[in-house]
């Protein structure tokens, strides 16, 4: 028996009406921080009193100015950028062979992408600088391999990448993963029958299907990226600056409140408008 409209309203207006309060706690925690971090940044800075009350557009203008600034920002968005890259380079064939496995081994290959989520970001990227500094694995095997010839990776910018790659790659490769297993099968097989290869088909019929999952898996890494810390402070060094490291430095040793939420709100902007404009780089026809 189908309910009538009357019946289902009412469903409706009792699902709004236990899901709104904490749907309201949510929006409030979220927000409430963000607005005041927002008036932190009209602030100005003191050297006695840290921030002194005003309204003043000063900080984001010292930001615009300073070409230091600018270039912080574009090396955050070109390692981000490189490193979304490189996990849709690799992720893409991982995801799509482990959605096409129906072997027993499957469960040990989704092991293998899995494990490395158990593992924090810090201690990983201490792994790699085992691997990567001077004295490190690859120094001590190129120096055996090749007397008097040393390896050292450590605060370069291919560590940074590299550093992040690692950590980002599995959340791409589960959410490719998801959207290739959605993908029915028997249409690689229609095509195959028609003649085409495994190729054509994979970039004629599976990418175009898969491409919003291709686009929430590249946002979902630039967006870490965009953000890290830890790594870029690690693997990077004093001399690589990103925004997250340059922020908590105005935070925390030059005690700037304004000028450091100023480039917090910088940061989300610019992270939210990439994010927002990258779907449009994939052809139309692609966008389904």
């Amino acid at each position: 028996m189908t309910d009538t409209p009357d019946v289902r309203g009412a469903g409706l207006i009792r699902a709004g009406l236990l899901v709104g309060p904490a749907t309201a706690v949510a929006i409030a925690l979220l927000v409430a921080p963000l607005v005041l971090l927002f008036r932190y940044s009209l602030n100005q800075y003191d050297a006695t009193l840290l921030m002194v009350e005003a309204l003043t557009w000063e900080n984001y203008a010292t930001f615009i100015q300073d070409p230091y600034y600018r270039e912080v920002l574009w090396v955050t968005v070109a390692v981000a950028a490189g490193c979304t890259a490189l996990c849709l380079l690799f992720g893409m064939p991982i995801a799509y062979r482990l959605a096409r496995m129906r072997s027993r081994w499957k469960s040990a290959a989704m092991l293998l992408v899995i494990i490395p989520l158990f593992i924090g970001g810090s201690v990983r990227t201490v792994g790699w600088m085992i691997l990567f500094s001077r004295g490190g694995l690859l120094d001590s095997l190129v120096s055996k391999l090749s007397p008097g010839t040393h390896f050292e990776m450590m605060y370069t910018p291919w560590a940074v990448v590299l550093g992040l790659v690692s950590i980002t790659l599995p959340f791409v490769v589960l959410t490719l993963q998801s959207v290739f297993e959605s993908i029915d099968v028997r249409l690689e097989e229609a095509a195959s029958g028609l003649g085409a290869s495994p190729a054509r088909a994979y970039w004629h019929i599976v990418l175009p299907l898969a491409m919003r999952g291709v686009i929430t898996g590249g946002t979902l890494s630039f967006i870490l990226c965009m953000n890290a810390y830890g790594t870029p402070v690690l693997l990077g060094g004093p001399r690589f600056e990103m925004m997250a490291p340059l922020l908590y430095y105005e935070f925390s040793s030059n005690n700037n409140w304004p000028f450091a939420a100023a480039l917090a709100f910088i940061l989300m902007a610019s992270t939210f408008l990439l994010t927002a404009l990258a779907p449009l780089v994939v052809p139309k026809r692609y966008r389904l």
